[in-house]
């Protein structure tokens, strides 16, 4: 790739943002002001007073009504494009085409051939493209990873999960979240992806992927209910269901071995889930003597869990060999088209 020669002899990554919005107030924009390596320069919003006010608030230096100027703003060096899924191939092909790294929202866009034409074109390019599933640089999905690989658990023999929310109670009907048309389809697209991705991080390549999606919470017309099989690592049996329209909340990522089990909650709303026990269950014969608890992911405010501080000091880290960030393009549409399979 050329980009390390782009960033020669740099020390700092400096980043603009398109679509300053909530995603960017507490979960993302602070990571790439914390991170090392990393700085915030300037952010774009169509409503230029937003825009204007976001900068104010967060000490960025300038601020843009109009993406194609922030891209081409000689200080910016890559660009985090923070959208909704409609917009994400758009700025990414100009983002690509101005000869700067991208480091895009997740779901990566909104179905699968949209994500081709991203990857074709940084490839082409010979630039990098993340997308920000940024939990598997996250200290307790790194934990839980190396628990895995360990033998911790002995064989793995079952993989499953349920996330379950009354999304359906939501008092602005999910807003862009529930529109296809703007999504590519419902919460499971949007945050269930998280799931898919971190099962993938966990176990992949995930094979013989099926599913089924529907309606049944009465609301709207896209899906609120998933059921999920695959075959995870070297074809251990794995299940995963969503419920968006439950009047109970749950979230629990279960991983059954031959000499333990782990049971972790916290994947996608660790501030709304049920809690749930965090040490391995050993049966007989079985121990595990690592640690009990990792740090919670509660929002970037901190360059401890600067998890988009990750993506941030990633590109850095890249530039001068390593890889060390989120998910990267091909990681990323393949998650994509394993939500579009289910």
């Amino acid at each position: 790739m050329r980009f390390p020669e782009f960033f020669k002899g740099r020390t700092t990554v400096r980043w603009g943002i398109i679509g300053c919005g909530d995603v960017t107030e507490v979960k993302s924009g602070p990571g790439f002001q914390k991170a090392a390596g990393s700085a915030l320069v300037a952010v774009m919003r169509r409503r230029g007073d937003l825009a204007a006010d976001y900068a104010r608030r967060h000490g960025v230096p300038r601020w843009y009504d109009d993406a194609r100027a922030l891209i081409a703003d000689p200080e910016v060096d890559a660009v985090y494009v923070a959208t909704p899924p409609e917009t994400h191939l758009e700025y990414a092909l100009q983002v690509a085409a101005a000869g700067k790294p991208a480091y895009v929202e997740k779901p990566m866009a909104r179905h699968a051939p949209e994500c081709d034409r991203m990857v074709a074109a940084f490839a082409a390019a010979r630039l990098p493209l993340y997308v920000a599933y940024y939990r598997r640089r996250l200290p307790r999905f790194l934990t839980a990873r190396e628990l895995i690989t360990s033998g911790a658990l002995g064989r793995v023999t079952s993989v499953r999960y349920h996330f379950s929310a009354p999304r359906h109670t939501d008092k602005n009907d999910g807003g862009w979240r529930v529109n296809a048309a703007v999504s590519g389809g419902g919460h499971f697209v949007d945050i269930g992806s998280h799931a898919v991705d971190l099962l993938d991080f966990f176990f992949g390549p995930l094979t013989a992927v099926s599913g089924v999606a529907g309606n049944h919470g009465g609301g709207g017309r896209v899906e609120d209910t998933v059921a999920m099989s695959f075959l995870a690592g070297d074809g251990v049996p794995g299940a995963a269901t969503w419920n968006f329209a439950s009047a109970e909340r749950e979230d629990t990522f279960l991983i059954t071995g031959t000499a333990g089990e782990r049971r972790r909650g916290a994947i996608i709303e660790p501030a709304e889930s049920t809690p749930c026990p965090a040490a391995v269950n050993p049966v007989r014969g079985g121990r595990f003597a690592g640690p009990g608890r990792v740090p919670e992911h509660r929002g970037i405010r901190s360059p401890g869990l600067a998890g988009h501080g990750c993506g941030a000091g990633g590109v850095l880290r890249r530039a001068g060999g390593r890889l060390l960030g989120p998910a990267g393009k091909l990681a990323g549409a393949k998650t994509r088209k394993i939500v579009v399979a289910i």
